[in-house]
């Protein structure tokens, strides 16, 4: 199962790799988004401080988003995706190949504009690095789990770019808290136990929801 997730997976990094439209558009709008939050307050603001967290987790999301989007668009647009089902592999074989491409992805982009928030906002990245790293590596899953299987769904409709941020968003809503809330306790140097609070509650987010994407992906995929 593992090879021909790899098969997959491989295939869709090169064609990301030759196209670079998903990693671009995302570091892009994340880019855009740190610059002008960045002018939008007054220096040395103590607001920013505590708006920054949340700032942060929204421009990664709807950066994601961007990324998402596109998750099965080549398939459908080329004609592959009639292929990929009639492979003798499993369907939640390319629901976990595009999950960890997205993956991938939406990490990159996070790992290059995370240092430009720090400078643009003043925040020290580095106080608590394995917490934040773990923060932003459960939380990144939340999100991509949930937006790789709802773009299966939003991809056949005729305004997918609108869709999958409309079925996205109230779903995300409970992860979204929580990295916040999470980062802001890291950022504030606050105990750890408060930190793995939030973070209990992702874990547990992200596990469903992958038990929920395991038993309903190849009925979407069907359809």
């Amino acid at each position: 199962m593992m090879n021909k997730v790899a098969v997959i997976l491989w295939k869709d990094l090169l064609t990301e790799i030759r196209s670079k439209e998903m990693v671009f558009s995302m570091l892009v709008f994340s880019l855009m988004v740190a610059v002008i939050f960045n002018f939008s307050f007054p220096p040395g603001s103590d607001f920013i401080q505590d708006a920054a967290p949340g700032i942060l987790w929204m421009t990664f999301i709807f950066a994601s988003l961007l990324g998402m989007n596109r998750t099965f668009v080549y398939e459908v647009d080329k004609g592959c995706m009639q292929g990929l089902m009639l492979a003798p592999i499993d369907r939640i074989v390319i629901y976990i190949s595009k999950l960890l491409v997205n993956f991938i992805f939406i990490t990159l982009v996070e790992l290059i504009a995370l240092p430009l928030f720090g400078i643009f906002f003043k925040l020290d990245v580095l106080t608590s690095p394995g917490q934040l790293a773990l923060v932003m590596l459960v939380s990144t899953l939340g999100f991509t789990i949930i937006g790789t299987l709802f773009s299966a769904i939003a991809v056949n409709t005729k305004t997918r770019e609108v869709m999958l941020p409309i079925l996205h968003f109230p779903v995300s809503i409970p992860v979204i808290i929580c990295a916040v809330q999470a980062t802001t306790a890291i950022f504030q140097e606050q105990a750890w136990s408060v930190v793995w609070g939030w973070t209990k509650i992702v874990i547990f987010f992200d596990v469903i929801f992958f038990i929920v994407a395991f038993w309903t992906f190849e009925f979407i995929l069907e359809e």
